[in-house]
């Protein structure tokens, strides 16, 4: 674990043993880090977290109150989670039936967002900046940028770095509203021009 003073963590959090957590990550109430998660730098962890031993955050990730990251997953920086979604490591799970052993993992990308009481599959990873909508249920794979949402979340379109949805002319060019970066639509994915 680093060093106490780097990082803030609220008294009622629990943190086991064998974690590390990034300089200036705040662990708020109730949360728990279980064994041997590696936590980033400026991470944020609201309120009644469960992260589950093994699961790697990285730098300036924003997991909001009421999230459950299970064994498998792993988020690269610039994450948001928001309230109350939840991670999946088994697709078939069985209370009598120990399957450790079958954990999936499931990699959230740089900059990628997932909404309130969205839930991920397991073994299904969230591109680059992709936008998961608000109580979405993914059950497969989703591209870089792209924006999904539903029960099975399907692809309704492709977002910006900055959160906006983006909208292609004839040439397959995007503006952003916000950030006025441009984005290129070739074969069905988007890059940053």
């Amino acid at each position: 674990m680093a060093d106490k003073e780097s990082f803030f963590s609220h008294p009622t959090a629990i943190i086991d043993a064998g974690s590390k957590i990034g300089t200036g990550t705040k662990i708020w109430h109730f949360s728990h880090i279980m064994p041997n998660c590696k936590i980033g730098e400026n991470c944020n962890i609201g309120q009644n977290v469960v992260i589950s031993p093994e699961v790697i955050l990285g730098n300036n990730v924003k997991v909001q109150n009421n999230v459950s990251i299970y064994t498998g997953v792993q988020c690269e920086d610039d994450v948001f989670l928001g309230p109350a979604m939840v991670f999946t490591n088994v697709n078939n799970p069985r209370s009598a039936v120990s399957r450790k052993d079958q954990y999936a993992t499931t990699i959230v990308k740089k900059g990628a967002t997932i909404g309130a009481n969205a839930t991920i599959i397991c073994g299904h990873d969230i591109g680059r900046f992709a936008f998961v909508g608000a109580g979405a249920v993914v059950t497969k794979d989703v591209a870089d940028y792209a924006l999904v949402y539903g029960n099975p979340a399907k692809q309704y379109g492709w977002m910006s770095e900055h959160g906006h949805k983006l909208e292609f002319n004839a040439a397959g060019i995007a503006v952003c509203e916000e950030s006025k970066e441009k984005y290129k639509l070739q074969d069905g994915q988007v890059s940053k021009i």
